[in-house]
């Protein structure tokens, strides 16, 4: 199966608090997300998801690089020439209240792709604004309505349909559904499942939530300070994190029976900062497994079996957090 996106030893620097430093948000990238996946980008608040997610979309440009979409290399495209690839690649922002004009009737809003990219008349684009208002579930009756008059869930379906009323290959997702409730969370995530079906669309899945990721992705990718520590299946690492930062972030998920003992592994320290990054491993400050060789050298993100995992303690079987 093809690839949708492509990221290889992607940076993204952002100018620090100070005159010449500089915050370090993505460290030397690389992933695949391939055509009718989802991925679930996973990792704690300020580890570089959404930066990450911006980036691949080059809505912010690239420190050094390179981003391949739909096997075309996109990382220094014009602004012109980035325009005709918009209809292929969409996403969809975590707060619809700040995405969406509140001046603009939601008919328009849907329909404002179309009248960019797409060369209908007016009756053509009305008529697919209707249809994809009935694919996301969205009643006909909020098409002239406005923003402020719609809830939270119906917001979150008027971003989805904007974003899939082009038929985009690839959709990045940042966050987009933590700011409902769980019946309404649990209908968006429904419905993202559907429209993959129908219309074979990559997902990139940016979400802290495990619970949303263990329903939705196919494969994981956990961030830590910018880096991948571990990737791979989204049932393997569910059941045996091998990364001391994926084991102690998934500990953290409540589970659904109440009966059930956690085990948790809590976390000492402070997350090094992004402007002034430790030498070695990121995570060697607060792992209670870290020897003197894991803070004198980033361990590299390594094959093993069916995931990638940046440990060195893992070959060796050292790598499980006591309880």
């Amino acid at each position: 199966m093809s690839n949708a996106l492509v990221l290889e030893n992607l940076v993204k620097h952002f100018p620090g608090p100070r005159r010449g430093t500089t915050v370090h948000a993505v460290n030397d990238v690389s992933l695949a997300v391939e055509h009718g996946e989802t991925v679930a980008l996973v990792g704690e608040s300020g580890s570089g998801k959404s930066t990450l997610g911006r980036v691949a979309l080059r809505l912010d440009q690239p420190t050094s690089g390179r981003i391949v979409v739909e096997d075309r290399d996109i990382t220094d495209l014009s602004i012109h020439q980035l325009r005709r690839m918009r209809p292929r690649m969409q996403m969809v922002f975590q707060d619809p209240w700040a995405t969406l004009n509140p001046r603009m009737s939601v008919d328009r809003i849907i329909e404002e792709p179309l009248a960019l990219h797409a060369a209908l008349n007016s009756a053509e684009r009305l008529e697919k604004v209707r249809d994809m208002a009935a694919r996301v579930r969205l009643d006909q009756t909020l098409l002239g309505r406005y923003p402020a008059q719609l809830s939270g869930g119906q917001l979150q379906r008027v971003a989805l349909a904007r974003a899939l009323v082009t038929g985009p290959r690839l959709v990045i997702l940042d966050e987009p559904t933590s700011s409902l409730d769980l019946s309404v969370r649990a209908e968006i995530l429904d419905l993202l499942h559907q429209l993959r079906q129908e219309t074979g669309a990559a997902f990139l899945f940016i979400t802290h939530d495990l619970g949303t990721v263990r329903l939705i992705a196919d494969r994981i990718v956990v961030l830590y300070l910018g880096s991948i520590v571990e990737s791979g299946p989204a049932e393997e690492i569910f059941t045996a994190p091998a990364h001391p930062y994926t084991q102690a972030l998934f500990s953290a998920q409540l589970s659904t029976n109440p009966q059930d003992q956690l085990q948790r592994h809590l976390l000492t320290g402070e997350i090094p900062s992004p402007v002034n990054l430790p030498s070695g491993c990121y995570f060697a400050g607060r792992c209670p497994l870290a020897t003197d060789e894991c803070r004198s050298a980033k361990p590299p993100l390594e094959q093993m079996g069916s995931r990638q995992v940046a440990c060195i303690r893992v070959k060796s079987g050292q790598n499980r957090l006591p309880v």
